[in-house]
């Protein structure tokens, strides 16, 4: 039967539709038979303990530039809605969080998707750390001390935001470059969240590679190389995608983290593995969907929407 879905999501019109995974999950939607509502986070909504939107019907079409229709606003009741897709990129902030509060209050008689209370205590750089065997070695931290000292004990290391996302404010600095108080400093003027501070791997010049997962197990993945002189790998800094296969490793990390994600309700998941390392767990807004198809791999979008259907029914 057709869904009435609400899309939680930055602003249709701000979408780069080509390698956008909110679009290729509206379209396919669409394709189902299913109604979709648009909303942007400033329109949700709490009163009497019930969660409201102005949304507006959506229609999108596969067309850069003229890709999407709005109808008029309407008032929803999130809790008549069948499927709310939280998809809004991070920052995972406290108006992150707080969508993610308003959002329980109707979930799970509507599926929201992710799970709205597991998207907010799994925040993507510090659920991995639930599997210390599988990643590089990794420091949380705003002490100095602390990080001069993981510094030479491992010689070139990454410094990144604890919250940040699409690649921004990731440093790589090499054992001897001097500029790591100055970044300290400034990252302590910018947030008031610890950092978090890694063993630089070599292997990431290979690529990052991004997995998707529904449902806990692999479906598909992308492998992401960065640029000559940037040690970042996100497609929208410059980095290239490229056709890849999933190694035994791999399948390993999925395997292991593939109940975790079962048991808080993730349907939708990307994970970034360089080399035999896992990176990061994503599940607020994880991307790389279309990319896996436009490099002949699965209709991810098709299998999302099973698993959702398949809930619902």
């Amino acid at each position: 039967m057709p869904l009435r879905i609400a899309v939680q999501m930055d602003h249709v019109a701000t979408l780069t539709i080509a390698g956008d995974t909110t679009f290729a999950l509206s379209l396919e939607a669409q394709r189902r038979g299913h109604e979709l509502y648009h909303y942007t986070p400033d329109r949700l909504t709490m009163r009497g303990g019930k969660a409201f939107a102005r949304a507006e019907p959506m229609t999108v079409k596969d067309v850069k530039g003229d890709h999407y229709a709005l109808g008029e606003p309407v008032r929803l009741d999130l809790s008549e809605i069948d499927v709310v897709l939280l998809r809004q990129d991070p920052p995972f902030d406290m108006n992150y969080i707080t969508t993610t509060h308003m959002l329980e209050r109707v979930h799970p008689k509507t599926l929201v998707v992710n799970d709205p209370a597991w998207v907010r205590n799994s925040p993507e750089k510090i659920f991995v750390t639930e599997f210390p065997d599988l990643m590089p070695e990794t420091l949380i931290t705003k002490d100095a001390a602390e990080v001069a000292a993981f510094r030479r004990e491992f010689g070139d290391i990454i410094v990144k935001p604890l919250y940040g996302n699409g690649g921004a404010g990731i440093f790589h600095l090499a054992e001897a470059d001097r500029n790591l108080a100055s970044l300290l400093e400034m990252f302590g003027q910018m947030f008031r969240e610890p950092y978090i501070v890694q063993r630089y791997l070599k292997e990431v010049r290979k690529g990052d590679k991004r997995i998707i997962l529904i449902d806990g197990e692999p479906v598909g993945a992308i492998n992401r190389v960065p640029a000559e002189h940037d040690s970042r790998s996100n497609m929208h800094v410059g980095g290239r995608a490229e056709a890849t296969e999933l190694t035994d490793r791999e399948r390993e990390i999925c395997a292991r983290i593939g109940p975790s994600l079962r048991e808080r309700g993730f349907i939708l998941v990307g994970i970034d593995v360089i080399g035999d390392y896992l990176t990061e767990i994503n599940v607020t807004s994880p991307t790389g969907v279309r990319e896996v198809q436009r490099f002949g791999g699965a209709d991810i979008a098709s299998l999302f929407w099973d698993a959702v259907e398949s809930k619902r029914a």
